[in-house]
């Protein structure tokens, strides 16, 4: 029990994708000009990347390995991903339109987020039972949504300041980013994996 918790605060909070793998920067620069859209993103990205998790672990264990197919590991990792993203995709069609058309060309660019790949990538590096995986999964998701829900908390406040023009617009999406990604970087330490 005590691997679980330091495996959820690990990709949670010390080693998040976002901030600090940098990985998955596309739909997080792309999507977080709105909290309720990087919301809905998050969500996405949460069903995404644990279910992706948790279906490439078993296609390793249980199709790759025993056929001496793991060279063929990158190719079913994104059609499983892909897959999977398709699914979200015609649920939010249906459940929430207005959040489908909110996330736009950004929700089918979730197939090719490194990020959800390198959460599966490194599942089978790391050699976590099915249990880590899913627990690992899920707390990179959650770090990804915490990242993205306070960049676009920080964006909406710096739209309603006077920004010197200079720094309007990605300039200053940049550097606040830069400035998020310092301050997740005090969790350096915190637990080690």
């Amino acid at each position: 029990m005590p691997k679980l918790i330091i495996i959820i605060i690990s990709a949670v909070l010390v080693n998040n994708f976002v901030l600090m793998r940098f990985l998955g920067i596309c739909p997080f620069l792309g999507v977080s000009k709105r909290v309720s859209t990087a919301a809905g993103m998050s969500g996405a990205v949460l069903f995404v990347m644990t279910m992706a998790s948790v279906v490439t672990w078993l296609i390793y264990h249980y199709v790759l390995v025993p056929f001496g197919l793991t060279y063929l590991q990158t190719v079913s990792f994104i059609l499983v991903i892909a897959s999977l993203v398709q699914l979200v995709e015609l649920g939010l069609q249906k459940i929430s339109p207005a959040l489908y058309k909110a996330l736009g060309i950004f929700l089918p660019l979730i197939t090719t987020n490194c990020a959800v790949l390198g959460v599966s990538v490194l599942n089978i590096q790391k050699e976590f039972t099915l249990i880590e995986t899913t627990i690992f999964g899920a707390g990179a998701a959650i770090g990804f949504g915490v990242a993205m829900v306070l960049f676009s908390g920080l964006r909406e406040r710096i739209d309603l300041c006077d920004t010197p023009i200079p720094f309007r617009g990605t300039a200053i999406g940049l550097v606040t980013a830069g400035l998020l990604s310092l301050a997740f970087m005090g969790f350096t330490g915190l637990v080690k994996l």
